[in-house]
């Protein structure tokens, strides 16, 4: 397959990077403004997990364009610098990172905390989407020691089993809690199992879709001249990943050096492989296209 074939399967794809989106997720966030008006009144954010900057430049077009409003991006890899946005290279689990940004923002909290977080994925369903709700319940951690009260918390979730767990712990902390799936978020990757719990515990999660419904179809592929008559020509990724997790195995797998499948008799039978570290460390990774979306006002409450 050509360079091209992305642009075809991936409409979403091809309009960031023609609009000079760093990915295609922008829209996501675009998409849940027109529902929901996030920016309305926002001087202050803070993008949790922004590698590789797409929401960042979302918010730095909305609020920093404003002349006195304060964007910071906050996540584990190096970003290339965007104009209008303060970047802290830091973990979103610690005290220090919350404190860094308050700093930033001369003592004030933040209006707006949006996270589009996401692990790097196993393939195995459940695991997945453990992974995924203990990033969220890291940013809603450090969320509430750097929102105000009354202010807006938007993060990504998988749906699945367990989303009406997430959904209630969630309003523990926000008077009111949606679940949205913006028009640019694909179908595909969607678990349509919902609403899991019964009889007196059972709750309906409220869920809003998003964005124009006769704009294009995430799951759908069109052809490279699009019916607005314009002509196709493409167009190269507007900010390639600084210093990605996969670089090294890249450079590995170009010079074939990659580690070959080991074979039985190779490997002795006392041989016991241990994990070098806590699967809860897993959390910290980060990257994926969204899901589901939740986002309210807030009480006043403490970091936990």
């Amino acid at each position: 397959m050509g360079r091209t074939s992305k642009d075809k399967r991936d409409v979403y794809y091809r309009l960031a990077k023609e609009n000079g989106w760093r990915a295609r997720s922008a829209f996501k966030l675009l998409q849940l403004d027109e529902e929901f008006q996030l920016f309305q009144g926002v001087t202050r954010a803070v993008d949790l997990c922004a590698a590789p900057g797409s929401w960042s430049q979302v918010l730095s077009q909305k609020i920093g364009g404003q002349g006195s409003g304060h964007v910071v991006a906050v996540d584990l890899q190096a970003m290339a610098p965007i104009p209008g946005v303060l970047q802290i290279q830091g973990d979103i689990t610690q005290l220090s990172t919350a404190k860094e940004i308050i700093q930033h923002f001369e003592g004030c909290p933040a209006d707006l905390v949006v996270c589009d977080g996401a692990p790097d994925v196993t393939g195995l369903h459940d695991v997945d989407e453990y992974m995924q709700a203990q990033l969220l319940l890291a940013a809603l951690n450090i969320a509430t020691h750097v929102l105000k009260p009354g202010g807006c918390f938007v993060a990504k979730i998988f749906r699945g089993r367990d989303v009406t767990l997430i959904y209630s712990q969630l309003r523990v902390f926000f008077s009111s809690v949606l679940c949205a799936k913006p028009r640019s978020s694909r179908n595909s990757s969607i678990d349509p199992d919902f609403n899991q719990l019964d009889g007196p515990t059972r709750i309906i999660v409220p869920f809003v879709t998003c964005g124009d419904l006769s704009s294009y179809d995430s799951d759908r592929s069109y052809p490279l001249d699009l019916e607005d008559g314009s002509e196709y020509k493409y167009t190269p990724p507007t900010q390639p990943p600084i210093s990605p997790p996969y670089q090294e195995a890249c450079t590995l797998k170009k010079k074939g050096r990659l580690a070959k499948e080991i074979r039985s008799q190779d490997c002795p039978i006392n041989t016991v492989d241990t994990l070098p570290q806590p699967l809860a460390a897993l959390q910290r990774h980060t990257m994926l296209a969204s899901e589901v979306w939740n986002c309210g006002p807030r009480p006043a409450v403490p970091f936990f």
